[in-house]
């Protein structure tokens, strides 16, 4: 099956230009951060991508087939082990009710391990859609609103005649009053509060009529909406449970070589239906696999218009099935490969050099993902309750300690909470220290109208405390030595900072005070002493200051 074309004949065949003449600049960028090294990595949307994703557009225009369905198309240009550049097409979903066509990118692998399970779950889901299909067009449902509006009818039919006949009462009350004597009267008067009386009874009695005729129909009816209701349910259950199971079995496979499922990749609860079939992923996976260096990428819209999507446009990776596997996907690309430095590893703990300007946890949003944590789960992908036991600010450096497993967690955080863990850390004031050692205890307050800035409060602060030693002066600055007591948000650097404490924030320390030029924060976390969960043993880590 040729999936590969040359560039030559593919342009040949589905372009009127030069490929030599086309316009190499992008004009859009693929790109994502990779889960090891934080790196961005990129790939671009050239011109002479688009062009050649034109070409495939006139491809397509000339067959009627391609117009019946609207659906994303996508053309890869790489480099091939010869030097040899080639274009891959793919198409997302299914084309014409296929998910292999000869000539384009086939699927990602790993939906044939599930065919048997997928098989079941539609013959079942067909099932259920036809049952909806039949409770939602039961005959009784028309017949109930039949008699219903019939009903209504003689209802309304009756209420205008009973109006009528109450206004003729009314007058004929009038007259009565006027030309008859107490005691006939009162008998003409009863007469008419008869009439109406008996006018109550014939409405009751429609309306009783109408019930006792609904009634069955009604039971039925909401019968059948009650085994709608859980027929839904459950056609929505194994709907997730088709897709966790085929997003488990679903291998992506980057330039670094590494392979993945999209469960692993993305967060089990939020994995919309149809990733891992869109163009970018399968084209990327597929050149992944073959050793295809990748040059420029373009994807397109082709047929019936749908929400945004317009025939013959340029779109970019979609934010919820493309985007969030693309920083995978790209691994490999980059000319960095750093990985974080571990200090120290067993079964039991990992600790990293945390370098600055790196989170210790994933954030909330897209863009703040890249972290000490997420960069070790994709690089360690089998530990799957590694977990960080303490955290360092995201412009501070140094030591920081991972558990590979709940247990460790549990009693290492608990040496934490007891103070039972010796933390030293160095840093740069932006000042003179004129003392040179002391105890700095100023308790710290999160405002929640500021944050993150922490400030002393005397009246709703925690307890604070802080040892300091003075290693050197060095010109305007002062090198610090920090043994934090407890472990409060920016407590080192409120205590530095605040006039109650050091009076001299730390050097590049924006947040709180230091308005001196600094390229970082000089803080840093350089050793961290404690006993193995696991021997007991009395375990001393360092790492040497990088300023």
């Amino acid at each position: 099956m040729l999936t590969v074309h040359r560039l030559l004949d593919f342009a040949d065949c589905f372009t009127d230009r030069n490929s030599s003449s086309i316009d190499f600049s992008a004009n859009y960028w693929y790109q994502g951060n990779c889960p090891q090294s934080g790196e961005l990595l990129r790939l671009p949307r050239t011109r002479m991508s688009e062009e050649l994703a034109r070409g495939l557009m006139q491809y397509l225009a000339a067959d009627d087939s391609f117009d019946r369905e609207g659906k994303m198309y996508g053309i890869l240009l790489v480099e091939m082990a010869s030097g040899e550049q080639g274009i891959l097409k793919a198409f997302s979903g299914l084309l014409n009710g296929c998910s292999v066509v000869e000539g384009w990118v086939p699927p990602i692998p790993g939906r044939d391990r599930v065919q048997g399970e997928e098989a079941r779950a539609l013959t079942q889901l067909e099932a259920m859609k036809q049952e909806l299909i039949a409770l939602n067009q039961l005959p009784q449902r028309q017949e109930y609103q039949a008699l219903l509006s019939e009903f209504e009818l003689q209802l309304q039919v009756l209420n205008e005649q009973h109006r009528n006949c109450k206004q003729q009462r009314e007058q004929k009350r009038q007259l009565l009053s006027q030309n008859l004597a107490t005691e006939a009267l009162s008998i003409a008067l009863e007469q008419l509060n008869q009439a109406s009386r008996l006018e109550k009874i014939e409405r009751r009695q429609l309306k009783r009529q109408r019930d006792e005729t609904l009634q069955p129909l009604k039971l039925l009816i909401e019968a059948a909406d009650e085994r709608m209701r859980a027929l839904k349910k459950q056609r929505k259950e194994l709907s997730r449970e088709l897709q966790a199971q085929m997003h488990a079995a679903y291998t992506l496979v980057n330039f670094l070589g590494k392979s993945r499922s999209i469960l692993q990749l993305m967060p089990a609860n939020s994995i919309p239906t149809g990733t891992g079939d869109c163009c970018a992923p399968k084209l990327l996976h597929y050149a992944a696999a073959n050793n295809f260096k990748p040059l420029a990428m373009a994807e397109f819209w082709w047929g019936p218009s749908s929400g945004d999507k317009i025939q013959g446009e340029f779109y970019g990776a979609c934010g919820d099935r493309c985007q969030p596997l693309m920083g995978f996907l790209l691994s490999g690309l980059g000319q960095n490969k750093s990985k974080l430095p571990i200090i120290y590893q067993d079964d039991w703990l990992i600790a990293v050099n945390k370098p600055c300007g790196l989170l210790s946890v994933p954030g909330r949003y897209l863009d703040t993902q890249d972290s000490v944590e997420s960069r070790l789960r994709n690089y360690f992908y089998d530990d799957l309750n590694l977990k960080n036991i303490h955290r360092l600010d995201l412009e501070t450096s140094g030591i920081l300690l991972l558990a590979r497993d709940k247990e460790t967690h549990s009693k290492l955080s608990g040496q934490f909470a007891k103070k039972q863990v010796r933390k030293v850390y160095e840093a740069v004031l932006s000042g003179t220290v004129k003392i040179d050692a002391g105890t700095i205890e100023l308790p710290l307050w999160g405002d929640p109208e500021n944050r993150p800035c922490q400030q002393v409060s005397w009246e709703c602060g925690k307890p604070s405390v802080t040892g300091f030693e003075v290693m050197a002066r060095e010109g305007n600055h002062t090198r610090v030595e920090f043994l934090p007591l407890t472990g409060r948000t920016h407590q080192l650097r409120v205590h530095a900072a605040d006039v109650g404490g050091l009076g001299i924030p730390i050097l590049g320390d924006r947040l709180y005070g230091c308005r001196a030029a600094a390229n970082r924060l000089h803080l840093h976390a350089r050793e961290l002493s404690f006993a193995h969960p696991q021997s007991g043993e009395w375990l001393h880590l360092q790492a040497a200051t990088p300023f």
